[in-house]
């Protein structure tokens, strides 16, 4: 396993062999087929419904799961799926997911969808992406997906075929028996055919692929990027960016003996690559609790008893489900864990010291984003940890930090704050998304994909993220556009204005918020506008937490709408709310912007502070505070 610790250890491993001479798997089956040769009975994925640290579970061993995949594919071949089509799937975890995720991109372009999505999302997404078969569970007690998917594709008429998977089986007697007594009806109403996944792949060979393996790089996977409404953005990969992914894993952090834990779920590209990918890489054996991960019923009072259950080395993460844990006991043996790895969304500095002073484990915090098939940068496990900044970018990942001038690009100086562009062998130069429209001016000198994300790289090479240039809201690394949110608003006649952001929040990173300016003439109360957003927001985790009425809101010299000067609002009520509340004689006297750090709250004392107090409450946050300085 190759070294980490430091830039240096990144150019070394860079100059060693270039990328393009690298001996890796041309393609997803041929990647698949090495971990399977090399420990054909060494577990490699296990899933269990329930989050008990005794319930059932099952497991795949690699030679098992290559099996499942090689019959999966040929099952999609069959169905008229070939390189060019797509299979999505509407899928929450379980081990079918990932045999479709795998056995999609064999056999073709395989589209996963975000199954807590409106039906209106999913048909558009299905749409876009022309998909042909679409795998999705079989109607299930307490879960709507079955009639979601079905009415979704009513307005998609490319879609052919169905194919359902059966949860009960997961199941063990009486509640196996009892789900065909409660199971909803299953929905119809649309044309395609509806067959069993299950029983249709084993009409399939296991051992041999019924059609060539392309033996070729190409496009293998479209991930629609965060909250959508009409027509998503939908980004495009190939196997390179996906193998890529996974060889960073093999290199730098696990082994065949690692155990990792993942309630992530299998339709982001978190737990998809850097997490499978890299499980396949290396032969490490991933777990996948539930089908809602961490979201499931028991999950977070469970999951240091499930960390010894399984024995778990690397637990997967993101902030929010970081700080629901640190509201629960260390209650189990956890001694075989050695590193936590977070990513989706800034980690506030308290909320690390809380977790390391529990669990004795250190965090790693990267950054990736879809388009470029996920991996950026993360801060070494073996090197010196940089708390608040995303680590050091991967080898073969080129990270610049660029300003536009009307001449082209300038290079931004140590600790200047630009936009962040990355070159690496995930991002597909000239058509990220599918549209190409979409792809306009989303390159810095046709090479660099211009990320919209604001930050600075210091003087030992950490990458820094101190904003983002395209405004979106980041609810607990879910991605929230800002016009979802604006432009239902403004259906209101009342409505003249509206200004969504992302208010500072201590678990979810950030929540959405609305600022709104009425019509001259009119009159709407909070009240009245909130019960509108919660009526016309179809993404419901765009609804806005908070709703404030302005007489006017901020506006540039050319009438658009001025949102940082929302956002100090925003920190400043946020701030002194928690402030107030715990009684602690202090206020926010100004938000300030900070070259270096983005927006800083800078507070004033109105009395004697407790400061180990009011450091706790504010360190759950991500936006700086420091003290006014006098005079």
């Amino acid at each position: 396993m190759a070294r980490f610790a430091s830039i240096a250890d990144r150019d070394a491993v860079e100059q060693e062999k270039p990328w393009a001479d690298r001996k890796v798997p041309a393609t997803l089956y041929a990647f698949l087929s090495d971990v399977a040769q090399r420990h054909p009975n060494n577990p490699a994925v296990t899933f269990q419904l329930l989050s008990g640290a005794t319930d059932p579970a099952q497991t795949l061993t690699w030679a098992d799961l290559k099996g499942r995949v090689t019959q999966a594919a040929n099952l999609f071949r069959s169905l008229g799926v070939g390189e060019g089509d797509v299979v999505a799937y509407v899928l929450p975890n379980s081990l079918e997911t990932a045999v479709t995720l795998l056995g999609g991109a064999t056999a073709g372009i395989v589209n996963p969808i975000n199954p807590l999505l409106e039906p209106e999302q999913i048909s558009a997404i299905l749409r876009e992406t022309r998909a042909k078969v679409v795998v999705t569970l079989k109607a299930f007690p307490k879960t709507d997906v079955a009639q979601k998917v079905a009415e979704a594709v009513k307005h998609a008429p490319g879609v052919t075929t169905v194919l359902e998977i059966d949860l009960n089986r997961y199941l063990t007697p009486p509640k196996s028996w009892i789900v065909p007594l409660v199971r909803p009806k299953n929905p119809v109403g649309h044309t395609a055919v509806v067959k069993s996944f299950t029983a249709e792949c084993r009409r399939q060979p296991a051992d041999r692929l019924a059609f060539a393996d392309s033996a070729r790089d190409r496009v293998a996977a479209f991930f629609h990027t965060g909250g959508t409404t009409g027509m998503p953005k939908v980004a495009q990969h190939k196997y390179s960016g996906m193998i890529y992914n996974g060889w960073l894993g093999a290199e730098m952090l696990f082994t065949s003996k690692d155990v990792l834990i993942c309630p992530l779920p299998l339709f982001h590209v978190f737990a998809a690559y850097p997490i499978l990918m890299s499980a396949i890489a290396s032969g490490a054996h991933v777990v996948f609790p539930t089908p809602a991960g961490y979201r499931g019923d028991g999950v977070f009072d469970n999951f240091w008893k499930l960390i010894e259950r399984w024995k778990v080395t690397f637990m997967i993460t993101v902030p929010t489900a970081i700080s629901a844990l640190m509201q629960r006991p260390v209650n189990a043996d956890v001694s075989s864990l050695r590193m936590a790895i977070s990513g989706s969304a800034a980690l506030p500095v308290e909320l690390y010291n809380r977790f390391k002073a529990a669990t004795g484990v250190e965090i790693a915090e990267g950054y990736g984003l879809t388009e470029a098939t996920c991996l950026v940068s993360c801060n070494p496990v073996e090197g010196a940890k940089k708390i608040g900044s995303v680590g050091i970018p991967f080898p073969y990942t080129h990270v610049r930090i660029l300003q536009k001038t009307p001449e082209g690009y300038r290079e931004c100086a140590v600790d200047e704050v630009g936009e962040i562009c990355v070159a690496n062998p995930g991002v597909f130069e000239g058509s990220t998304y599918t549209e190409a429209d979409k792809n306009r001016d989303l390159f810095a000198e046709g090479r660099f994909l211009r990320t919209g994300d604001l930050g600075r790289l210091d003087g030992d090479g950490y990458l820094w993220i101190t904003g983002r240039a395209k405004d979106l809201i980041i609810r607990g690394g879910h991605n929230i556009d800002p016009a979802v949110i604006e432009e239902a608003m403004l259906k209101h006649d009342a409505v003249a204005f509206a200004g969504a952001i992302g208010q500072p929040d201590s678990f979810a990173g950030e929540l959405p918020c609305v600022y709104v300016e009425l019509v001259a003439g009119k009159q709407a109360t909070p009240v009245e506008l909130m019960q509108f957003a919660a009526e016309h927001i179809t993404e419901r985790a765009a609804v806005p937490k908070h709703l404030e009425i302005l007489p006017e809101l901020p506006k540039t010299a050319v009438g658009k709408i001025f949102k940082p000067d929302l956002r100090r609002h925003a920190i400043s009520r946020v701030y002194n709310d928690v402030l107030s509340r715990a009684g602690l004689a202090a206020e926010v006297a100004s938000v300030t912007e900070d070259k270096k750090r983005g927006l800083v709250a800078r507070l004033r004392r109105t009395g004697a502070v407790d400061e180990a107090k009011l450091a706790q409450l504010l360190g759950e946050f991500t936006t700086p505070w420091e003290w006014q300085t006098e005079g």
